[in-house]
C-alpha cells in the first residue's frame, strides 16, 4: 500500500496563491504518474493536472491552464507540487493527490482514475 500525504491547503483571499504538496514514500518504485484533483462543494471530483514523473511532462485540464502549475520536487522522489495562483472563490474545495502504479498511463480524464490508484486524504482550500 502506498500512502500519499497532501499538505499546503488553507484559507486565502481571492487573487492570492497557495502551494500544495503531495508526497509518496521515496522507496515506492513504479510511480510514473501523479495527479491533482479537486472536489468542490456539491460537485464531483475533477482532474486538475497530471505529471509524468519520469520526465516532468505535465498536462492540464482546460479550466486550470494558466493559473495552476504542477511540478516535481527534483530533490525528493515521488513528491509533486501544485502552485495555484490568482485564486478565485470557485477554486474552493478539497484537493486530492493520486499516484498511479497499475500501468504506465497518465490520463487527464477523471474517470480513468479509480480506486486501483493510490489517493491521499485531501487538503482543504478555501478562497474568499
Amino acid at each position: 500500500h502506498v500512502q500519499l500525504v497532501e499538505s499546503g491547503g488553507g484559507s486565502v483571499q481571492a487573487g492570492g496563491s497557495l502551494r500544495l504538496a503531495c508526497a509518496a514514500p521515496e522507496y515506492s518504485s513504479g510511480i510514473q504518474c501523479m495527479g491533482w484533483f479537486r472536489q468542490s462543494p456539491g460537485k464531483e471530483r475533477e482532474v486538475v493536472a497530471v505529471i509524468y514523473t519520469v520526465n516532468g511532462n505535465a498536462l492540464y485540464a482546460d479550466s486550470f491552464k494558466g493559473r495552476f502549475t504542477i511540478s516535481e520536487d527534483n530533490a525528493k522522489k515521488n513528491t509533486v507540487f501544485l502552485q495555484m495562483d490568482s485564486l478565485r472563490p470557485e477554486d474552493t474545495g478539497t484537493y486530492y493527490c493520486a499516484a498511479r502504479l497499475i500501468d504506465h498511463s497518465c490520463p487527464l480524464v477523471t474517470d480513468y482514475w479509480t480506486q486501483r490508484d493510490y489517493w491521499g486524504q485531501g487538503t482543504q482550500v478555501t478562497v474568499s
